[in-house]
Parts: C-alpha cells; sequence; structure tokens
C-alpha cells in the first residue's frame, strides 16, 4: 500500500490511521473530502484535527472500514445523532442490533416533553414569561404595564396555580374539600336513612254518621332527600359558579380555556345543577311529584377537577392517552372473543339434551361470555354440558391471555411516565449556562493566566528601540503592555466582559 494514501485523524486528542481510499467509500460527506488545504489541516504533523467526540468516531471510522454503522452503548442518544450530522451521516443507517437502543432517546425526549406540558413540578414562571403568556411582551419590555396588566396575573395564579402562593395553595385545599363535600352529599342522600317518606292520607268518604273527615289509610309515594341537603348543594354549587367565573375573567386566553376539557366539565356540571333547580321548581309549582335527579349525576363528573391539584391523576391521564393504541386493541380482542365464544355456547348447550339451557340465544350468551373473559364469573348463567364447559373453559383462559398481553405496555408506560416525573423533580431548575463558540470574542482568549507578571516583548529589528523604552527606562505608553496588576485585573474592561458572560 502507498504509505502517501495514509490519512492520520486526530480527533478530541486520540490519533486514528487509515487509508483514503477508505475514506472514499461513503461519498459526499466530510471525511471523503478532506485535502491540505483545509484549516484544520497540520503540515507540520501531517494530521488533521478534529475537535469532536473521539469515543464516538471510533464507531464512524469503523462504519467507513466496514459498511455497518452500530451504536455507541457509553453515550446518548442525542450526541450520537449530533456527531452524525457533523460528519456528513445517515442516522437512519445504524444496524437493526442497536436501532432499538439508539431510538430510544427520542421515546425519552417525547415523554419528557408530555411531563413538561403538565406542569408537574409547579415551578413559578417569571414576569416576563407571564407577559407573554397574556401576551403583553411589548408592555413588559417598555416598563409600561399599568394595574390591572399586574394584578391579572396574580389573580390567574391564585385559581390556577396552586403552588404559586400560600394563599392559592389554601384556595386548592378549599376547592377539594367542596368537591368532596358535594360529591358525599350526592351519595348520602341516596341512602334510605337520610330520606323522607311522602305520604298522602286517604280520608274516609263524609256521611252522616261520623263527624269530619276520618283518615282511614296512607299511601307512600315517594322519599325525598333532607332538606339540608339542599343547602349543602347550593353552597357548593356557589362556589364553584365563582370559582368557573373568576376563572373566565382572570384567564390568559378565553378561547383556550373554555376548549380545556376540566372547563367542559365544569360547565356542564354547573349549567346542569341551574337547570335541575329550575325544573324542580316548576314541577313543584304544578304539583307534580316525577323528579328529575339523573341531572344531578352529571355532579359526579366533577371528580375530574381533582386531576388539577394531584399529579398523579395526571400522569394517570396521560397514560391512558399514551396507550389508547393498546386499549383499543384490547377492546377489539374481547369483543372478538365475547361473540366467538358466545355463538360457540349457544351451539355446545343444544349438542345434547338440556332441559335446563340458559343460552337461548346467541345474545343472551354474550353476557356470559363477557363476565367469562373477564375472569369475573358471576355465576347467572353457566353451561350443564360437557361440551359447554369445555367451551367455557377455553373462554376462561383465553381471556386471562386476551388481558394480560396489552397490560405490560400500559404499566410501562405509567412506569416511564412517572419515572420521568419524579428524576425531573429532583434536578435543578436552573442550570449554568455554557459559552457557545461565536460568544467567545477573542480579547477574553488573550488575557493570560497570571497577570501579575509583565509580558515579556521581544527585540525585533523593525521596532525601533525609542519607540521600546520611555525616558524612565520603562516601556513606552503607546507600546504599554495592557496586562494590569493583580489588583486591578478585576478592572479591566476583558475581564469585566468575561465575568459578565460568565454570570450570565
Amino acid at each position: 500500500m502507498d504509505p502517501e494514501q495514509r490519512v492520520i485523524l486526530n480527533v478530541g486528542g486520540i490519533r486514528h490511521e487509515t487509508y483514503t481510499h477508505v475514506l472514499k467509500k461513503i461519498p459526499a460527506t466530510r471525511l471523503s473530502r478532506l485535502t491540505p488545504n483545509l484549516a484544520n489541516y497540520d503540515p507540520v504533523l501531517n494530521e488533521y484535527f478534529f475537535d469532536r467526540h473521539p469515543g464516538v468516531f471510533a464507531m464512524i471510522l469503523n462504519y467507513y472500514r466496514t459498511g455497518k454503522l452500530h451504536y455507541p452503548t457509553n453515550v446518548c442518544g442525542p450526541l450520537f445523532e449530533e456527531e452524525l450530522e457533523f460528519w456528513g451521516l445517515d442516522a437512519n443507517q445504524v444496524e437493526p442490533c442497536c436501532w432499538m437502543t439508539y431510538t430510544q432517546h427520542r421515546d425519552t425526549q417525547d415523554t419528557l416533553a408530555v411531563i413538561e406540558s403538565l406542569d408537574l413540578d409547579g415551578d413559578p414562571p417569571t414576569e416576563e414569561e407571564v407577559a407573554k403568556k397574556f401576551g403583553w411582551e411589548d408592555d413588559y419590555y417598555s416598563q409600561s404595564l399599568n394595574w390591572w396588566q399586574r394584578t391579572k396575573p396574580r389573580l390567574w395564579a391564585l385559581f390556577d396555580e396552586p403552588n404559586s402562593s400560600k394563599l392559592a395553595r389554601i384556595r386548592s385545599y378549599l376547592s377539594v374539600l367542596v368537591v368532596l363535600v358535594s360529591i358525599l352529599s350526592f351519595m348520602a342522600k341516596t341512602h334510605p336513612y337520610f330520606r323522607v317518606p311522602q305520604i298522602t292520607v286517604v280520608y274516609e268518604p263524609n256521611n252522616s254518621l261520623t263527624k269530619g273527615r276520618v283518615a282511614i289509610g296512607a299511601i307512600k309515594d315517594y322519599t325525598a332527600p333532607w332538606a339540608q341537603f339542599f343547602y349543602i348543594d347550593a353552597i357548593c354549587n356557589v362556589w364553584f359558579t365563582f370559582e368557573l367565573l373568576a376563572r373566565l375573567v382572570f384567564c390568559p386566553d378565553i378561547s383556550k380555556f373554555l376548549r380545556s376539557p376540566l372547563t367542559v366539565i365544569d360547565i356542564i356540571c354547573t349549567v346542569a345543577y341551574y337547570i335541575d333547580l329550575v325544573l324542580h321548581a316548576i314541577l313543584l309549582q304544578a304539583g307534580s311529584i316525577v323528579t328529575l335527579d339523573f341531572l344531578s349525576m352529571i355532579c359526579v363528573m366533577r371528580l375530574f377537577k381533582l386531576t388539577q391539584h394531584f399529579s398523579g391523576l395526571k400522569i394517570l391521564i396521560q397514560t391512558f392517552k399514551a396507550s389508547a393504541e393498546e386499549l383499543g386493541l384490547l377492546v377489539f380482542f374481547v369483543l372478538l372473543a365475547i361473540v366467538i365464544f358466545a355463538a360457540l355456547v349457544y351451539y355446545a348447550e343444544r349438542s345434547q339434551l338440556n332441559p335446563d339451557n340458559q343460552f337461548t340465544s346467541i345474545p343472551s350468551g354474550l353476557w356470559w361470555s363477557l363476565i367469562t373473559v373477564s375472569t369475573v364469573g358471576f355465576g347467572d348463567m353457566v353451561p350443564k354440558t360437557w361440551l359447554g364447559m369445555v367451551v367455557g373453559s377455553v373462554c376462561a383462559m383465553m381471556g386471562v391471555l386476551t388481558i394480560a398481553l396489552p397490560v405490560p405496555v400500559i404499566v410501562s408506560n405509567f412506569s416511564n411516565l412517572y419515572s420521568h416525573s419524579q428524576a425531573r423533580s429532583k434536578l435543578p431548575k436552573k442550570r449554568r449556562r455554557v459559552l457557545q463558540a461565536h460568544e467567545v470574542k477573542p480579547n477574553l482568549l488573550s488575557v493570560k493566566s497570571f497577570p501579575g507578571k509583565p509580558r515579556k516583548r521581544s527585540n525585533t529589528p523593525n521596532t525601533p528601540p525609542g519607540e521600546r523604552k520611555g525616558a524612565n527606562g520603562g516601556l513606552d505608553s503607546g507600546n504599554r503592555d495592557e496586562r494590569p496588576s493583580r489588583r486591578g485585573h478585576a478592572h479591566h474592561p476583558n475581564h469585566c466582559e468575561a465575568n459578565r458572560l460568565i454570570e450570565n
């Protein structure tokens, strides 16, 4: 092999040697276009220097040699992608054996984006972020915010961000308490102990032998809850109405607020309560005993308001969203098994003489099949023949397998979201800022690490001695070394600029 074809690549301080024809195997890449005219070529050492990750480059150089791109397990996925982009390689060329490990970081980034949207850490936003949220950036930068623009975000944080202040936390606890009281009141007033029977007295018809009306019986028409429950519901719904109106007035974007699922639930529950109240009043005036308690059933949906106060419920709901495909697949498998085994058990029970046959039709067998597939087993419908028992056994085993297969995926999604949310809550909120390459000014690089020592100057023949020496034998002011003393080092403009950039 011709020695002139050898190429020395210095990547991050580690030297690699290869041949030119090896780098030409993958055209249109950075290494395939190496020429001595490049700025990173050192003619003295006869090598090309790249200030990149040396560990990743070993895999990249191996890709040129073997034609197979493997993923290094000791680096993060985004770092590997950045290195591939720098060297001009396609990330999709990773080998199938490393593809799952390589793409795992993309799922992690999607999970972190979901957690970021949920806002689980409760970190209060800055004034600039609040101004952008309400659309007042211009007024904020010009420092012309009026009283309403300063007060509205605080009131919105009071009703929407429980961790923004102590008062907001107290308001959050009060809201949770009112929701629980409302639900407990809805459940308790259906208990017979808390209901009063409404009785109609039957009187004897007037006759000449009795003076006045005589009661001869009583008819129990219906029962009504205690009157105290009406006042409890009224107080709770007044609070819900006040909270809804306050959030509507102080929200940053009304259209976005009205599209929120929690807002829709709150509006439906509030409107249903007042409609139920008006209809009850109309029916009582008409003397009707018909009740419309089914409208009050909607108040159970207010339990979803608790997701605003508990991060675990947010993660659970997001888990169902992330597992929507698996849940749909599970429902499809269950429905398929229900129909198949309902038909099988129907014909199995008719295959023998069976006077106690409960499966009179396939639709009647759907209930038995659903209960058996879900492994609940009420026992209200059971097969009586041997063939029907075999079908029932297979149905129960298939139900266990059908339900057990997608469940680990759902559990994995929940574990992934929960573990990342816990890790994110323990990370520091603010990280130290690292300067970019374009932010490092050239004059900062000229500052020596020993400011107390004067810099030596060489007496070149092009510089006259009179310009180098002053009248006192020191350095001339025109060519004086601008290196300050140790005491004045912090006041040097270059160091002031460096300190300002590091602090930012």
